[in-house]
């Protein structure tokens, strides 16, 4: 790998249109970049080091990541942490890195869940990987039905007075589990600042109660996957492209869903809406997905540099006519992907 020394560029701050979380004092750029499926060992590290310099470059200050984020789990952390070593050791306190753990991530009764024990180990071995003395949010992955919420909001609210995080939050939470989350959290002194759903033009669970209960109680939304894992971009406009995601077997995204003739249909619609707006369908379903305010930011995955640059291009052009809305909630179907 290059050992070239990264000077950012002078301009990186003048034009993104950074957001405030929730009614905190944090705020964030409207595109972030999500180190889900991306950042793994099977990734060129000179393209991913190339892909972390580029974001910062363009404003991106937040690096989403989670214990279990690579393949393998744990690698995403490991490359993210030999980046920051080697271009961004004077440039810690402009980033926000988050983490997260919930889900299976080392074998037996302790590495998986929501216990205090998995969390705060599970915290300490990302920092360990990343190199850090601390992350700015630590989040709950997903709700844990076996452990009581009390002793997972406690784990987090002690990652927070231990100085290991700066923020708590919550991913994959119902609206119920988020207002009992954040009274329990609010009791011991430590605000819910985020939550993290998946959100898109295709999955639109959200506005069935979670955006008004992030709303009421001043909690930011973080949202991934706005692009539905590709579906919501050119990539399968004629079909399944070879070595792509859909191509494989046993991700998040099927060959199925590519060729539904429904999605096909309402893919179509919304990427001639698109078109008349001079946007790519990635840049629109990302622009749709920032409309409401309580978003914060949407997290992107990116393979590339140009694509990276693809995708910022969307703050260009955020604004809605009331007409556009209307055009789009006839193709942006909750369900359609699933």
């Amino acid at each position: 790998m290059s050992t070239d020394a990264f000077v950012p560029a002078a301009d990186r701050y003048a034009s993104t249109p950074y957001r405030r979380v929730g009614r905190s004092g944090l705020r964030l750029p409207p595109i972030s970049l999500g180190l889900w499926q991306n950042f793994g060992d099977d990734r060129d590290p000179q393209t991913m080091r190339a892909i972390v310099r580029r974001a910062f470059d363009l404003g991106v200050t937040h690096f989403d990541l989670a214990n279990n984020y690579g393949p393998p789990p744990g690698s995403a952390e490991t490359h993210l942490g030999r980046i920051l070593e080697q271009d961004f050791r004077h440039h810690r306190d402009e980033l926000v890195i988050s983490s997260k753990a919930g889900y299976l991530m080392w074998p037996g009764p302790y590495g998986d869940g929501g216990s205090r024990k998995y969390l705060l180990n599970s915290l300490d071995q990302s920092l360990d990987r990343l190199g850090l003395d601390h992350v700015d949010i630590f989040y709950h992955h997903r709700e844990d039905p076996d452990t009581p919420l009390e002793e997972t909001m406690g784990a987090l609210d002690h990652a927070v007075r231990s100085g290991k995080a700066l923020y708590a939050g919550i991913s994959n939470y119902s609206p119920q589990k988020t207002r009992e989350a954040a009274a329990i959290l609010a009791d011991l002194g430590t605000p819910l600042l985020i939550h993290q759903p998946s959100y898109s033009m295709f999955n639109r669970h959200i506005e069935n109660g979670l955006l008004e209960t992030a709303t009421d109680l001043g909690i930011g939304l973080a949202v991934f996957s706005p692009l539905q894992q590709g579906l919501l971009t050119n990539k399968y406009m004629s079909g399944v492209p070879q070595g792509s995601r859909a191509s494989g077997t046993g991700g998040s995204l099927t060959s199925r869903q590519v060729h539904d003739h429904t999605y096909q249909a309402r893919r179509h619609g919304l990427n001639g809406i698109a078109h008349e707006r001079g946007q790519s369908l990635a840049q629109l379903a990302l622009a749709w997905a920032l409309r409401h305010p309580t978003v914060a930011t949407t997290l992107v995955g990116a393979s590339s540099v140009r694509q990276l640059e693809q995708n910022i291009e969307t703050i260009e052009h955020l604004d809605f006519a009331a007409e556009e809305l209307a055009r789009l909630d006839e193709f942006a179907v909750d369900g359609t992907a699933r």
